[in-house]
């Protein structure tokens, strides 16, 4: 096995990847067609999760034995949009220049899917002891609403796979720990009226910036909580408020007001007892609009709610990857969000490792270096040694 040809079969396949716009608003079964026919090329049979409507869906498959100790290799395949970013090449078309290698999905992360791919050809030939699972998956990027339904076909094996590595863009380094994100959006409605006349009338903004208010009070408790020995930056869980409309003209009590936020916790709090006194004062919200003027009050909803990932240390996907990775550094812990807390919630030990680095996802100019699939390479070449 040569870890440099299973490198350039990896920049072939992502320069395919990319090619498909996998924009998380629009389907992704152009790509799940493709790497279903890729897969069947290679006498790999592949298995569906579908969406609701049948739009969008997961794609899992299973290389060697039906035997246990299997490892997962994951990645989700929507990306993010590219609306408005001032690219300097086309993002749907992977561009080499000075080491690098462009598109939308290059880092984030199609690059380990590409890796993964690449090894199939590599793990059907060899004689696997315990099998590799792919499980790639949608919608990941608009609150992992895809993974779910996967993460529970793969505990329904029989046997199980035994663990997950989660290809996010780590550097090729373990990572052991990330955030939860809960995000919301809560909608205020009033009544309008002259702003002169403000006793005729409920203005939903004012009563809007009240239950903002307290969101801001959490934000600020929670950052002056920050333990100084949180592995992750920053310290504490977060809470930012980033959308707000509201209102129709300066002189006008404004109708509605509708503003979203989302709260990233570790492992070590709830963010469902953090929020649960807001959620009580929008209760009281909505009843004293209620009281003020027909049709007025308070509605919420969540837009998703993915849970943490908690350290494992010395677990069997750490052990793993970092034998894999050759990484002998500390256990490493991320503030964003990714799909590995809902496979450890499945049940699977699991880590994120993958290649290129989170700095450069959701950018104008998205980009990987080539350095970081030939170690990408590497590691599912000794990944494919390590089971055979």
């Amino acid at each position: 096995m040569n870890s440099e040809t299973l490198h350039d079969r990896a920049v072939d396949i992502l320069a395919t990847l990319v090619g498909f716009d996998t924009t998380s608003r629009d389907s992704n079964l152009p790509l799940i067609d493709w790497v279903e026919g890729y897969l069947a090329g290679h006498g790999v049979n592949a298995r569906r999760i579908a969406n609701a409507d049948g739009t969008k869906a997961n794609l899992m498959a299973r290389i060697g034995p039906a035997t246990e100790g299997g490892v997962i290799l994951s990645g989700h395949t929507d990306v993010v949009p590219v609306d408005g970013q001032p690219w300097s090449t086309d993002p749907f078309v992977l561009t080499e220049k000075d080491g690098r290698l462009y598109g939308r999905g290059s880092a984030d992360m199609k690059g380990f899917v590409a890796l993964a791919l690449a090894a199939v050809p590599d793990l059907t030939a060899a004689e696997l002891k315990a099998p590799v699972w792919l499980a790639f998956s949608y919608d990941e990027e608009i609150g992992c609403l895809g993974a779910p339904a996967m993460i529970e076909a793969l505990a329904a094996e029989n046997p199980p796979p035994a663990l997950a590595v989660v290809g996010e863009p780590t550097g090729m380094e373990v990572v052991g720990a990330h955030k939860g994100i809960l995000s919301a959006k809560v909608v205020v409605t009033g009544k309008e009226a002259h702003s002169s006349q403000t006793h005729l009338g409920v203005s939903a903004n004012m009563a809007a910036l009240e239950l903002m208010g307290e969101l801001k009070a959490l934000a600020d408790r929670l950052a002056a909580q920050a333990d100084p020995a949180s592995p992750f930056e920053p310290g504490h869980a977060t809470l930012t408020i980033g959308l707000i409309h509201g209102g129709t003209a300066v002189n006008i009590l404004a109708r509605e007001c509708e503003f979203s936020f989302d709260l990233r916790c570790p492992a070590d709090q709830d963010p469902h007892a953090l929020l649960a006194p807001f959620w009580e004062r929008c209760a009281a919200m909505d009843a004293q609009l209620k009281a003020k003027a027909e049709g007025a009050g308070v509605v919420w909803s969540l837009y998703s709610d993915v849970p943490s990932l908690a350290l494992e240390p010395g677990g069997p996907a750490e052990a793993l990857a970092r034998r894999l990775a050759g990484d002998n550094g500390p256990l490493r812990a991320v503030s964003y969000a990714a799909e590995a807390g809902q496979f450890q919630r499945g049940g699977f030990p699991v880590v994120l490792c993958g290649p290129g680095w989170i700095d450069q996802a959701h950018q104008p100019d998205e980009w990987i270096e080539i350095a970081q699939l030939r170690r990408g390479a590497g590691f599912m070449t000794r990944l494919v040694e390590a089971l055979s």
